[in-house]
């Protein structure tokens, strides 16, 4: 299978630049597997589409503010984004995997400054890409990132360097059911959540369980392979709870929230669906011609061409179907990529 066929032109003024102004207000396309048809509704409207005795799941992953900016000795501004934690010796010594902008001239044994009291030194080189970086924060770190760090905003999204707008990303570049950190980025299907929803979704008998994907540069690395089954997925971690696996179990739909919760689910359903509870990691890429064991159902934004995220979506609903979906989107002009508008698959 081909990553060509996989390609979309998206005009890049569809591309969403910021949230919708309040979140539950965003555009959503309902697609009917069974029928083929497509409605274009608003997601307020979720509650109306589900019905007693569903389980909706959510990723409560909470994203990290893991965009830093520092200074090399030289005075050079260097941009970092935070990957993974590899080893926390005290709250105030950390070592992490990380990318750096621009990373043609850094050296192994560089310090990066944020302030006189909070440093950062190269370690080496782990891959083409990332970065093994020891942090001395003289605070701990979660209150150095809380003041250093900023959204980890996918570089499609451009802000200028405003402090006002920085602090707005903070709030709605994560979901209002967010508890756990350790996200890089948002699962972004969630952002069109409001309380007001929820309040529906409960008092429609609708049960809400969580689990936690912690999402990480291996939901969004490009693939880099003519072919799409040579794609490697890196590693991610999650976890599923007893009362969470316990309500998707004995649930009668099951409508996952977003391609993080769906890749959680599925890898941990057995050959009949049945989940445990469990906490593990996951390499699972999903493209077409994959058989879903667990997801019934799937709210998903609208994604890169090309991408895991793309192929996972056109894997649940067809690819002649995602390809209607997507013109429809673009004719209507639907806001695109992740502050961008949703789609519910039935």
């Amino acid at each position: 299978m081909k990553l060509a066929d996989f390609d979309y032109h998206l005009p890049e003024g569809l591309i969403a630049q910021e949230p919708c102004r309040e979140r539950d207000k965003s555009r959503m396309m309902v697609i009917h597997r069974n029928t083929g048809s497509i409605e274009h509704r608003y997601f307020y409207e979720l509650p109306d589409f589900l019905r007693e005795g569903d389980a909706l799941v959510v990723n409560d992953s909470k994203v990290i503010p893991a965009r830093l900016t520092g200074t090399k000795e030289t005075g050079a501004a260097i941009e970092m984004l935070l990957l993974s934690k590899v080893s926390g010796i005290t709250p105030f010594s950390q070592t992490w995997e990380a990318m750096l902008k621009p990373a043609k001239r850094v050296r192994t044994g560089t310090t990066i400054s944020f302030s006189s009291i909070c440093q950062a030194k190269i370690i080496g080189r782990i891959s083409e890409r990332k970065w093994l970086i020891a942090f001395d924060t003289g605070v701990p770190f979660g209150k150095f990132l809380e003041k250093y760090g900023k959204a980890p905003l996918p570089p499609y999204i451009k802000r200028n360097s405003g402090a006002s707008k920085a602090v707005d990303d903070i709030e709605r570049y994560q979901t209002i059911y967010a508890t756990r950190p350790g996200s890089i980025a948002a699962p972004t299907a969630g952002l069109h959540f409001s309380s007001r929803t929820m309040e529906r979704l409960r008092s429609a008998r609708v049960d809400i369980a969580s689990v936690t994907l912690h999402v990480g540069y291996g939901t969004f690395i490009p693939i880099e392979t003519d072919d799409i089954e040579d794609h490697v997925m890196e590693e991610e971690s999650y976890e599923i709870g007893e009362e969470s696996a316990k309500i998707i179990n004995g649930a009668n739909r099951v409508i996952a929230v977003g391609t993080t919760t769906t890749r959680a689910l599925e890898t941990a359903a057995d050959e009949n669906g049945f989940i445990k509870s469990i906490s593990s990691l996951t390499r699972l890429f999903i493209y077409p011609g994959y058989r879903f064991r667990r997801v019934d159902a799937l709210l998903t934004n609208l994604h890169l061409p090309k991408s895991s995220l793309f192929l996972l979506v056109c894997a649940f609903a067809g690819i002649p179907l995602i390809r209607k979906a997507y013109a429809q989107a673009m004719e209507k002009r639907c806001r695109f990529y992740s502050y961008g508008d949703c789609m519910l698959i039935l």
